[in-house]
C-alpha cells in the first residue's frame, strides 16, 4: 500500500473516531437534559401533590368546624327567644308580695309553685342545649360577656368588679346569646399593668326590652 493511501486511510479513521466521539458526546448531553426535565417534572408533581394535600386537610378541619358550630349554635335564635319567656315567668314571680305567697291559700300557693317549675325546666331544658346562665356578681368585669351599665364606688374591691347583676346573662358554647347587665366597681385597687379601664357599654336594646 502506498503512503498516500496509508494517510488517506489513517485520515478516515481519525474523523470516524472524532464522529463517533461527538454522537457520544450529544447522547451524553440528551440523556442529561432529560434527567433534568425528569427531576423538574418530579418536584413539580411532589409540590402539587403536597398543596393538594394541604388543600384537604384544611378542608376536613373547616367542615368539621362547621360540623361542630351547626350541632352547637342552631338552637341559638330559638333560645335567644325563650330567654324572654323565662325572663317573663321570673317577673311574674317577682311581683307576687310576700304577704300574698305567706297568704295560705292553697289554689295560690299551687299556681306560684306551677310557675316557678315552668321556668325552672324551661332553663334546664336550655342547659341541655349548651346554654349557660351568667350571674358573674364577684367577678373580673369581661366586656366579651358583660355589659356594664352603671359605676359603683367602692374603695373595698379591685375596680372593674361586677358588683351587681340587674339582668342576668347567657351564653351557647363559647358565644354570648345575651350580655349579664352589670354594675361594676369603680374607687378600688388601680389595674394590673396592661389592664384598660372598664367604660359602662353601649345599651343593648334587646337587653333593655326584656328587663
Amino acid at each position: 500500500m502506498s503512503d498516500q493511501a496509508k494517510d488517506e486511510r489513517a485520515s478516515d479513521e481519525v474523523e470516524a473516531t472524532e464522529a463517533n466521539a461527538e454522537r457520544t458526546e450529544g447522547s451524553i448531553d440528551g440523556d442529561y437534559e432529560a434527567l433534568v426535565r425528569l427531576l423538574k417534572e418530579n418536584e413539580d408533581l411532589k409540590d402539587r401533590a403536597l398543596r393538594v394535600a394541604a388543600e384537604m386537610e384544611n378542608l376536613r378541619r373547616r367542615t368539621a368546624r362547621d360540623v361542630h358550630d351547626a350541632r352547637t349554635y342552631a338552637v341559638a335564635n330559638f333560645a335567644r327567644d325563650m330567654l324572654s319567656v323565662s325572663d317573663n315567668l321570673r317577673r311574674a314571680l317577682d311581683a307576687i308580695p310576700a304577704e300574698a305567697k305567706a297568704s295560705g291559700d292553697a289554689g295560690f300557693k299551687a299556681l306560684i309553685e306551677g310557675v316557678d317549675l315552668t321556668e325552672r325546666g324551661m332553663l334546664s331544658a336550655l342547659e341541655r342545649h349548651g346554654v349557660k346562665k351568667l350571674t358573674p356578681e364577684g367577678e373580673k368585669f369581661d366586656p366579651n360577656f358583660h355589659q356594664a351599665m352603671f359605676e359603683v364606688p367602692n374603695p373595698d374591691v379591685p375596680a372593674n368588679t361586677v358588683v351587681q347583676v340587674v339582668q342576668p346573662g347567657y351564653s351557647i358554647g363559647e358565644r354570648v346569646l345575651r350580655p349579664a347587665m352589670v354594675g361594676v366597681a369603680k374607687g378600688g385597687p388601680k389595674h394590673a399593668a396592661g389592664e384598660t379601664p372598664v367604660e359602662p357599654g353601649p345599651v343593648n336594646e334587646q337587653a333593655e326590652k326584656d328587663a
